[in-house]
């Protein structure tokens, strides 16, 4: 008897333990959502803390920016930032690897023009690379120069023929070593060049966020919203299709401001995956 009680107590010890799911509380028909004083402030004296926080269009967000630098009197070309968090999970432990996106922006904030050296060894493509402003061209009589730091550039190119030969620069070129998902490996070199001397690169950071700037505060609000537009655009590309939202959290804001939560989700064209969920 008591060795048949012994057996029942190491079974139920070694049963798995039942993870209970986090239950989401809907207070939208409440008078006040749970722990807070009420839905919104009714003057402009209140702390923050007791009240939701306010999620604006991003509209209203840009128009914000703008009032806050008339206001307090800071720089009119000072820039803005959108910061993202992304749901980069999936099924069974698994997650998103972080991403690095190129692209180009309908109204670019930059003046200068990125330095981009080519590896190719043909003749033809090195003298197409010359016309269309590389920095640098050459074969494998770069790589101990770049080794020694005699040659730097702002992005490496190569074609796909030259890849063997660039092993001794992965350490060395870390992220800016050429891969195809950056689109950095390729026969079209004139396509290359055109998006790495003037494109915007952004990337994956701390696992789940993007920081980057989007344009400078004095850009007409249109402007504004249609740079933002290819960023997020372009960071949920990366969604796999059968994911939710990509997008978890939205802020902007400029250097001097405070960060305005926003709804991304408006400014994203609807793909039939989002159609089928709703």
């Amino acid at each position: 008897m008591e060795r048949t009680l012994k057996k029942g107590k190491k079974a139920e010890a070694a049963a798995p333990e039942v993870k209970k799911e986090k239950r989401v509380v809907n207070d939208s028909e409440r008078h006040k959502p749970f722990g807070k004083t009420a839905w919104a402030p009714v003057d402009d004296v209140y702390v923050p803390r007791h009240y939701p926080r306010t999620v604006y269009s991003a509209v209203d967000a840009v128009e914000l920016l703008k009032s806050f630098q008339a206001l307090d009197f800071t720089p009119h070309d000072q820039p803005v930032y959108v910061d993202l968090k992304l749901d980069m999970k999936l099924e069974k432990k698994k997650k998103i690897e972080p991403f690095v996106g190129m692209l180009h922006l309908p109204h670019p904030f930059k003046t200068d023009v990125n330095k981009v050296l080519v590896f190719t060894e043909d003749a033809n493509q090195a003298r197409v690379a010359q016309e269309c402003g590389a920095a640098f061209v050459g074969g494998a009589e770069l790589i101990q120069q770049i080794l020694d730091d005699e040659v730097e550039a702002d992005f490496y190119v190569a074609v796909p023929e030259m890849l063997p030969k660039l092993t001794p620069l992965k350490n060395k070129l870390r992220k800016k070593f050429p891969k195809s998902k950056r689109g950095s490996i390729g026969i079209n070199i004139p396509k290359m060049l055109s998006l790495f001397r003037t494109g915007h690169e952004y990337g994956v950071e701390s696992e789940c966020y993007v920081r980057t700037q989007v344009a400078t505060l004095d850009f007409p609000t249109q402007h504004i919203l249609a740079n933002l537009q290819i960023i997020l655009t372009d960071v949920r590309s990366h969604r796999p299709a059968d994911m939710g939202p990509l997008i978890e959290r939205a802020i902007l804001s400029s250097r001097t401001s405070e960060a305005l939560w926003f709804n991304s989700e408006s400014l994203l064209p609807q793909t039939p995956e989002d159609e089928q969920q709703q």
